[in-house]
């Protein structure tokens, strides 16, 4: 029953329509095709709604099912017959901030080039908690960085390795307590920047802009310690 990510083949694909393969015991619903995307590597899952003939369901949130299923979690009880027809409506505006986010937070990961202990992405904040045994340097200085990486309208896109090629490259995987997904063969990487002027890459199944230059400018936020040697850095998209 797996779901086929129309996100990842698009993230920028707002509406679609679909086939519903099944309901849940906890009362969501599987479609053979989704724009949603899944909660997951620290970005929420997306909203919207989807309409049917005679019906209208608000999406509240968006998680992953078991063998590959997407599940999208209703905020009503009425739910679209098994087999039937609906299109799917994103809630655009909130996904696309997450998707500016997202990639803000990438390039975070290279003006501060340390290892990644966590993360979580909202729609107007964002943090990385990064293993710093030492305070962050001039904050001034990194949010400068930052906004001139943006300003660069670098551009933004995937590429796959097998999984031998990524264990054959460990510099790639920046997070410490997530690893890339398994199992399939391939992994997906987010590349910044042109091949022959490569500003990141990593694995990562999320959702991001085009370009850096989408995202606007940022401000940097608190910087919180947490823990012995792990600080928390928080960004704020401008607008």
């Amino acid at each position: 029953m797996t779901t086929e990510m129309l996100y990842r083949e698009d993230p920028y694909l707002e509406e679609a329509e679909a086939t519903v393969l099944a309901h849940t015991q906890e009362g969501g619903i599987v479609l053979d095709r989704t724009v949603f995307y899944p909660t997951g590597g620290g970005q929420p899952g997306d909203s919207g709604r989807i309409l049917w003939p005679g019906g209208r369901l608000q999406i509240a949130t968006t998680v992953k099912g078991d063998a590959g299923a997407i599940v999208l979690v209703p905020g009503g009880a009425e739910l679209p017959e098994v087999g039937s027809t609906v299109t799917q409506q994103l809630d655009w505006s909130r996904r696309h901030r997450h998707m500016r986010m997202h990639t803000a937070l990438h390039l975070l990961s290279v003006v501060i080039p340390l290892p990644v202990t966590g993360g979580q992405i909202g729609a107007d904040k964002g943090r990385l908690d990064f293993d710093m045994p030492d305070p962050l340097g001039d904050p001034a200085a990194i949010e400068a960085e930052l906004n001139g990486l943006i300003d660069r309208d670098l551009p933004v896109a995937e590429e796959w390795i097998t999984e031998e090629e990524l264990d054959a490259s460990p510099h790639l995987v920046k997070t410490m307590a997530v690893a890339p997904p398994r199992g399939q063969g391939a992994v997906r990487l987010v590349r910044i920047g042109p091949r022959e002027a490569l500003v990141d890459l990593q694995p990562c199944g999320g959702t991001h802009v085009a370009r850096t230059g989408e995202i606007g400018a940022v401000s940097l936020g608190k910087v919180e310690k947490k823990g012995r040697q792990n600080r928390r850095v928080s960004i704020l998209l401008e607008s």
